[in-house]
């Protein structure tokens, strides 16, 4: 069985209605994207940003079957390390028809799903809106 990220478990009082944008790209595209998370449950960074991120990922109901958790120790050793080139954590990966399309290390100005999401739109397009 594979290994889960705590810190993954999505906050509780994550409001998906903030970020509506993020949730609709994530819905749009969730079940043709594959996500890799590598994280370390004693990494501060990832018990402040994973959690969020969690909850984006079961706002946008993306499959639970494609989302992979990489627990990493404290030397930042572990699954798939070496094949994507982790340095730092959390790192986040989005695959798009086995392709990356999309990378969040560590730290950037807005959450991870926010990023990500931006990233994916640039990449496949924007989604349509329903109006």
């Amino acid at each position: 069985m594979a290994m889960s990220l705590e810190t993954m478990e999505p906050n509780p009082v994550w409001a998906a209605d903030a970020y509506p944008d993020t949730v609709d790209v994530l819905t749009a595209y969730g079940p043709d994207l594959v996500v890799h998370v590598w994280g370390g449950d004693w990494c501060k960074d990832c018990r402040s940003q994973l959690p969020d991120f969690g909850a984006a990922l079961e706002a946008a109901e993306i499959p639970g079957e494609n989302v992979h958790h990489y627990p990493l120790d404290q030397d930042k050793q572990g699954e798939g390390v070496e094949e994507y080139g982790i340095e730092y954590i959390p790192t986040v990966v989005v695959e798009y028809e086995g392709e990356e399309i999309a990378r969040f290390v560590e730290d950037e100005p807005v959450p991870i799903a926010v990023y990500l999401a931006d990233e994916i739109e640039a990449e496949l397009g924007p989604v349509e809106d329903d109006a």
